[in-house]
């Protein structure tokens, strides 16, 4: 039973995202006139067709991802369906166009915005503040000196703000060596510390554990909601912009990445943890996804947006074949890309 639940949240919260982004698209293309032909959530073979006015509302078979399908993007099918040129997504301004692909991740910003407020305003929201709140005893962070209330400043030479930042840095840092952590002492002088973690066995994984927990107070009210949804909002992005820059240097490796399966995974733990729990994954999952599309790279929102920069810099658009067939080829890479991923979800669970 515990299994079916979890697959269950697992499609709906997939689902709620894709919806938020493709509606996002959806809504501007509207507002600007370009013709729908498909709003599809999930992928593969249709389960749910609706023909609205002009557009045809899906569910489809596999409850990963979904698409807004445009008057645009297929020359020759428009051609085929006699679609009004003033209506097809190329000869709309750049300015509409941007916004027609900005607001996927748009919305899920949006949305991810509100569901930290109201999970602050609600529960209650976590102090971010980088104090360390204990320390295991005979652990790394003992043995070097660390304490109990001790403010961490940076790491390894990066900034540290947020509590949120202590966990980016220490997992992006080289477990075999030590990471150079400086703190503020008795809020009077800073001092910098050496920490090697300790190679531990968990549930048949090996962790690294440093040793030193991360206060968590719960603080309530309108004003401090705000503050919450603000620093968590921005601590959010930053663990996105330093992640995929990791990925570039070498400092996150592709099999440490997480696919659907992963996310299935972290589903059943924030279930048990509670509604709290399931609202802040959303909101994060959301960011995510919205940051990720916004990359300048090919099939990405991102890439359209490139695409419409070049067009501007350069004074005439870029051959709608042209672009279609970049994004084709990108797609297809980024369908690769998510077979490994997932393939590496799945060891991890043996």
């Amino acid at each position: 039973m515990s299994i079916l639940i979890n697959i269950i949240l697992f499609i709906f919260i997939l689902g709620f995202i894709v919806f938020i982004h493709e509606f996002g698209h959806f809504t501007f293309a509207k507002i600007t006139g370009v013709y729908v032909y498909e709003f599809a959530i999930g992928m593969g073979p249709k389960i749910f067709s609706k023909k609205g006015k002009e557009t045809e509302y899906t569910i489809r078979a596999i409850p990963i991802g979904g698409f807004c399908q445009l008057a645009g993007e297929d020359v020759s099918d428009d051609e085929l369906k006699k679609i009004p040129k003033d209506r097809r997504l190329q000869n709309k301004s750049c300015f509409e166009r941007f916004l027609i692909m900005f607001f996927g991740a748009g919305n899920n910003f949006i949305s991810a915005i509100l569901i930290l407020f109201f999970i602050a305003l609600v529960f209650g929201g976590t102090s971010l503040d980088p104090i360390i709140s204990s320390v295991e005893k005979d652990s790394p962070a003992m043995l070097v000196g660390l304490q109990k209330g001790d403010v961490i400043t940076s790491i390894n030479g990066h900034s540290v703000s947020t509590s949120d930042d202590i966990s980016l840095y220490l997992a992006i840092a080289d477990p075999t060596a030590k990471a150079s952590i400086q703190v503020l002492k008795n809020n009077q002088y800073e001092k910098i510390y050496s920490v090697k973690p300790k190679k531990v066995k968990e549930n048949g994984h090996t962790v690294y554990r440093y040793g030193i927990g991360i206060q968590q107070k719960k603080r309530t009210g309108f004003v401090n909601s705000v503050i919450y949804t603000v620093r968590k909002t921005g601590s959010i992005f930053k663990q996105m912009a330093v992640t995929v820059g990791a990925l570039f240097t070498g400092g996150i490796k592709l099999n440490q990445l997480s696919g659907p399966v992963g996310i299935y995974s972290v589903v059943g733990e924030q279930r048990k943890a509670g509604i709290a729990s399931i609202l802040y994954l959303i909101s994060f999952l959301s960011i995510n996804v919205g940051f990720i599309n916004l990359l300048p790279l090919p099939a990405f929102d991102g890439g359209h947006i490139l695409f419409i920069i070049i067009e501007k810099i350069k004074g005439s658009p870029v051959s709608p074949e042209l672009e279609n067939k970049i994004h084709t080829i990108g797609l297809f890479l980024l369908m690769l890309l998510m077979i490994v991923i997932t393939f590496n979800d799945i060891l991890r669970l043996f």
